[in-house]
């Protein structure tokens, strides 16, 4: 009989439970029922991003979370001496460094490691001691990857973001299909660099059921983080089910590729 399809594992990123809460200043709705509601449903880690600005998610939150994540807790933040402060407090279990501008609505892009990466590599030094793995949120490019193997840390992930472009902003179908196809390309080729280096791979930013179905198919990528799609999609279904959802997905991506 033949074996189920290994899925990559599912990050459930819960930010804008937090959202929605901090939109009116109320108690609900709580992240942290989200957290447990998607551990019910096969999620593998959950992820949040602690803002300079607290927009959604608060210290308060982060707290209650380390003593609750039954699987993994990933702690998305700036590369800031706060936020180390912090992550010397809670120790995660992963710490993926971002890059962050107050005045974003969401995360544009990957880290510029090569740029910074002198700065970078003494800022991943001083977090080690906390324990946990360490992970660079970067751009698909052959010059990311090398400056974060140089660093040193355990794993990257690849910004999907031009990926799953908006398809209103092209003029045509064949113009959006053709941008779509050359931003795959770049995370493919990127996903198989980073595993070639040692890295973890995992993959995150505007992904759905329907656009991570191509992605999940990479098998060197082992982990997709996933937020907004999936609190979208609770308020219609719940959030087991948009969870669960988001699992079959990943799975049905990943037999693509076993079933070549």
């Amino acid at each position: 009989m033949k074996k189920p399809p290994i899925r990559p594992r599912l990050g459930v990123n819960v930010d804008h439970v937090a959202t929605i809460r901090q939109a009116r200043h109320t108690k609900y709705p709580d992240p942290i029922a989200a957290a447990i509601a998607a551990e019910s449903a096969g999620a593998d880690q959950i992820t949040v991003h602690l803002r300079e600005d607290r927009r959604h998610i608060q210290d308060r939150d982060l707290r209650i979370l380390r003593e609750t994540v039954q699987t993994r807790l990933n702690l998305e933040m700036a590369a800031t001496a706060e936020m180390a402060e912090i992550a010397r407090a809670v120790r995660p279990d992963m710490v993926t460094l971002v890059p962050e501008r107050r005045e974003e609505q969401t995360t544009e892009g990957g880290l510029d490691v090569v740029g910074q990466e002198a700065a970078l590599a003494a800022y991943v030094e001083e977090l080690r001691p906390f324990g946990g793995e360490i992970s660079l949120f970067i751009d698909p490019r052959a010059d990311q990857l090398a400056a974060s193997a140089r660093i040193g840390v355990e794993a990257v992930e690849l910004h999907t973001g031009d990926y799953c472009a908006d398809r209103r902003a092209f003029s045509t179908i064949a113009e959006y299909d053709a941008f779509v196809d050359t931003q795959f390309d770049k995370l493919k080729y990127a996903a198989k660099a980073a595993d070639t280096m040692g890295l973890k791979v995992a993959a995150g930013h505007g992904l759905d059921t329907k656009n991570v179905l191509r992605v999940a198919a990479i098998r060197e990528i082992v982990e997709f983080n996933i937020g907004h799609s999936i609190v979208a999609r609770a308020l219609f279904i719940g959030f087991e089910a948009a969870v669960r959802e988001m699992i079959d997905a990943l799975e049905s991506g990943r037999r693509r590729f076993l079933e070549g």
